[in-house]
């Protein structure tokens, strides 16, 4: 439990750091969030359509269009048509938005990156490995299929009774 405290600890930190960013650039923490899902998608390679991207962060489509709005009248994404399927329209990233999230994440992922150097291949696949399956755990928490409303967040389940020292 001590390894899923501090996993927990360092997600608290991560988000205290987000919210700073969001507060210094005078963005909303969702809007963060959508910068982050289509810089990833970037670098994947990937095209980011509107209706995926408020897929990825729960959102309507009323919901999705405000936040494009406003961050394209922040000059942070372009909407262009898709090169495949011009009938798409597909959301990207402004390079003013990327030097941004840069100059303040940068020193972190500096740091990150320096900690890592210190593993081995099998401690670096272990870390990778651990990560990847919190992750898909809690994206299967969110899952629309788990909640018969469809909401994120809402569960059939009852909740789980938790001790003192699960929390």
């Amino acid at each position: 439990m001590e390894i899923v405290h501090l996993l927990r600890a360092v997600a608290v930190e991560l988000g205290l750091h987000s919210a700073r960013f969001a507060s210094r650039s005078r963005m909303h923490a969702t809007d963060v969030r959508a910068l982050i899902a289509l810089m990833d998608a970037r670098r994947a390679g990937e095209e980011m359509t509107a209706g995926r991207l408020g897929a990825a962060l729960g959102l309507n489509s009323a919901g999705t269009t405000a936040l494009l709005d406003r961050l394209e009248g922040a000059g942070h994404v372009r909407r262009r048509r898709g090169a495949a399927d011009r009938r798409k329209v597909v959301v990207e990233v402004e390079e003013g938005a990327v030097e941004l999230g840069r100059s303040f994440f940068g020193p972190l992922i500096e740091r990150s990156v320096e900690l890592l150097r210190g593993y081995d291949d099998h401690q670096l696949a272990a870390i990778r490995g651990f990560l990847g399956g919190v992750r898909q755990a809690a994206a299967a928490e969110q899952s629309p299929a788990r909640s018969p409303s469809r909401s994120p967040g809402r569960s059939s389940a009852p909740p789980a009774r938790r001790s003192p020292r699960d929390t």
